[in-house]
């Protein structure tokens, strides 16, 4: 198997694990992350995460409110190593936050790392979405 192969799998491991969270269960992204210091992540809400726990810990704020979508990855372009690679394609779909739905349609870039032996992710980087802080502005607003 080669590189190239392993990489699409831990992608394919981590849309899996983001579409769990979309739907409100964020166990598998748990795993779809490499632990420590080097994980990294700009979100299409803004801000960035260092650090597995932070970033973890985002997705798992989301998926406190999310209620359901699709988000899938287009236009894939990988450039893989012998222990990282980049990721490049469109984010599209739909992701229901606190009942409202937002339209994704962002680029993305995935890095991923070898950590003892396993690709995983390391950094996740999207557009910011309007339609996303479109909604969190009203439920801020409406808090």
């Amino acid at each position: 198997m080669t590189n190239l192969e392993d990489v699409r799998r831990a992608s394919v491991a981590f849309y899996d694990a983001l579409n769990s969270m979309a739907n409100g269960d964020d166990t598998a992204m748990q795993d779809a992350w490499i632990k420590g210091g080097g994980a990294t992540a700009q979100h299409p809400i803004g801000g960035r995460d260092m650090g597995s726990d932070s970033v973890l810990a985002s997705f798992s704020k989301v998926a406190e409110i999310a209620g359901g979508g699709d988000i899938r990855l287009e236009d894939q372009m990988i450039n893989a190593g012998s222990d990282m690679a980049v990721e490049t394609g469109v984010e599209v779909g739909k992701l229901i936050i606190a009942g409202n739905e937002a339209k994704i349609q962002h680029r993305v870039t995935n890095v991923y790392q070898k950590q003892d032996g396993t690709w995983k992710l390391a950094h996740h980087h999207t557009d910011l979405s309007p339609s996303m802080l479109e909604i969190l502005q009203r439920l801020t607003e409406a808090a």
